[in-house]
């Protein structure tokens, strides 16, 4: 996997999501999204605009801070609830065809519980961003619960770190992760036997089973804080969709990949930044990039 990655060219797997007239939210798929530990809600419920406006049927928040815990008035279709310590992610109320953890996570002693919950306890396809890594980067119990499910559940699990959550995970800087990126997905990828989505310029995806593919789209103006989250809620839609639609967590995060970075460009080009692109009207401009190629 040190040759180089070749152009990701994701966006003809968009025609898969073509609904039929008699599909329902059942088959647009279920999400449950974790995070949003007290002083970072908007993390997570910028992940779960993303899963919204991206076309899951339901999309759930398990939100860690209380006080965020409750309707949300901009987007009343999100379910917010109080993350459960007793939470029993397999249990038919739960069961989630898609779980993403990570936004505004936190590291606290209910995250590592959640984390190792879903790592240990779903076989639903699980896309693991943010804090979520810097706690597998260090423990190593989160680290082998997530070999071993990667061992029984292959290619059912994504990590979508940034230079220094990659780093976190290497032992390394990011200084180094950017020095090579293409060599540090290569580790990233044979250490936690995942699809890896290296996030930065040109992001970077490869797993055990596929060669690593370049996105050539993208720009500056996505460097700010929630494009991550962003681009984590589109993932878990478009995965959610594809169980019922013939498009696998691989083509998912592909997929994903290039519309987020697309629509930053598309956006740029009708004057909408690069300064003070936000993520919200990234959100919106995936939309109407994905219903366009349907």
């Amino acid at each position: 996997m040190s040759t180089l990655p070749i152009k990701l060219n994701a966006l003809k797997l968009a025609q898969r999501l073509k609904r039929a007239p008699a599909e329902h939210k059942g088959d647009a798929g279920k999400v449950i999204l974790v995070g949003g530990a007290p002083g970072m809600a908007g993390a997570l419920l910028l992940a779960g605009n993303a899963c919204l406006y991206l076309g899951a049927g339901w999309t759930i928040l398990e939100m860690l801070d209380p006080t965020s815990a409750h309707a949300y008035m901009d987007h009343p279709e999100l379910m917010i609830r109080l993350a459960d310590p007793k939470i029993n992610f397999s249990a038919q109320q739960n069961k989630a065809d898609i779980i993403a953890i990570g936004p505004g996570l936190g590291v606290s002693a209910l995250a590592k519980h959640l984390l190792h919950n879903i790592l240990s306890s779903t076989h639903a396809p699980i896309v693991i961003d943010a804090d979520a890594i810097n706690l597998i980067a260090s423990n190593q119990d989160l680290l082998q619960a997530l070999q071993k499910r990667n061992q029984e559940y292959p290619e059912q699990t994504v990590l979508t770190p940034h230079p220094g959550e990659a780093a976190n995970l290497l032992h390394s800087s990011a200084v180094d992760v950017q020095a090579n990126r293409v060599d540090a997905l290569a580790q990233l990828v044979e250490l936690t036997q995942s699809i890896v989505v290296l996030k930065g310029q040109n992001t970077l995806i490869a797993s055990p089973n596929y060669q690593p593919l370049q996105c050539a789209e993208g720009n500056a103006g996505m460097g700010t804080g929630g494009m991550g989250d962003v681009l984590t809620g589109s993932i878990a839609a478009i995965a959610a969709q594809g169980l019922r639609h013939q498009l696998n967590l691989w083509e998912a995060s592909g997929l994903a990949v290039e519309l987020h970075a697309r629509a930053a460009d598309s956006l740029v080009s009708k004057g909408v930044g690069p300064i003070g692109l936000t993520p919200s009207e990234v959100i919106l401009e995936m939309r109407s990039l994905l219903n366009r190629l349907l």
